[in-house]
């Protein structure tokens, strides 16, 4: 469901929740909820209508484990009634193999899903996490860009580094502004690895984009669509338009070497 930065149905969207992830309510105004994203502190509005509340024990629960995600592109959560859409990265909150659960209620999942035993989670070994990141990352190739998105049907440059690195057990913040104070400096583009992340700003020295390196100095990121392109000390080059469209400021070693 969307997020918006002010209270009305026109406003920005500048985030999205999916399923299984929690917030508070910070204030109401009209129908509107003011809201903070329990997993990234992100602060937004959402429509009443949207509001599923859950129980103090439930939401200090869910805080306090880091949920297996979804790893099939689009699948199906479900009970006796219901059968709900998920995509790669969803949350699967409290997920045992078979059953997870939102609130009072259950529902089975038969997809794939990140399991920490298996080297999935933030102790897993560098190796399998990184093996996972990258091949997470090929599955969002082509999705739509989309403000404030971060699912395949739309996402945007910073949704799409905290979905990735959300699938190895890392919860980067929200926007590329502050994903940027993550990690270790890489000092020149010849010392990358993949996994590493490229930070851009623009005329004023904001940061306003990111993106995932891959193997030869090359990129995925979004503009436009995900998209790969290949990088250099002065930024991204895009070879259709035959120009830089981002000009590089930092990069982040964020996984372990």
């Amino acid at each position: 469901m969307p997020v918006r930065a002010e209270p009305a149905d026109r406003a920005e969207q500048v985030t999205e929740l999916a399923f299984g992830e929690c917030y508070s309510i910070l204030l109401t105004q009209g129908n509107w909820y003011q809201i903070r994203v329990a997993a990234d502190e992100y602060v937004g509005w959402i429509f009443y209508n949207q509001h599923q509340p859950v129980t103090p024990g439930y939401f200090a629960d869910w805080q306090a484990q880091d949920h297996p995600r979804s790893l099939d592109l689009v699948q199906l959560v479900s009970d006796a009634t219901t059968r709900i859409p998920v995509t790669l990265g969803t949350r699967l909150p409290f997920f045992d193999g078979m059953m997870l659960r939102v609130g009072e209620q259950q529902f089975f999942y038969n997809g794939a899903a990140t399991n920490p035993q298996n080297g999935h989670g933030p102790h897993g070994s560098p190796e399998k996490r990184l093996a996972l990141l990258m091949k997470m990352a090929q599955f969002f190739l082509k999705a739509p860009y989309r403000w404030g998105g971060k699912s395949l049907f739309g996402v945007d440059c910073s949704g799409l580094m905290q979905q990735l690195y959300g699938l190895v057990g890392y919860q980067l913040p929200r926007d590329a502004r502050q994903q940027i104070d993550h990690g270790r400096v890489v000092h020149f583009v010849s010392q990358t690895l993949p996994g590493d992340l490229a930070f851009f700003d623009n005329a004023d020295g904001a940061i306003v984009h990111v993106g995932l390196l891959l193997e030869d100095q090359q990129i995925l990121h979004a503009s436009g669509e995900v998209r790969i392109d290949p990088l250099d000390h002065n930024g991204i080059y895009n070879r259709q338009r035959q120009k830089y469209t981002h000009k590089l400021r930092l990069i982040k070693r964020v996984l372990p070497e």
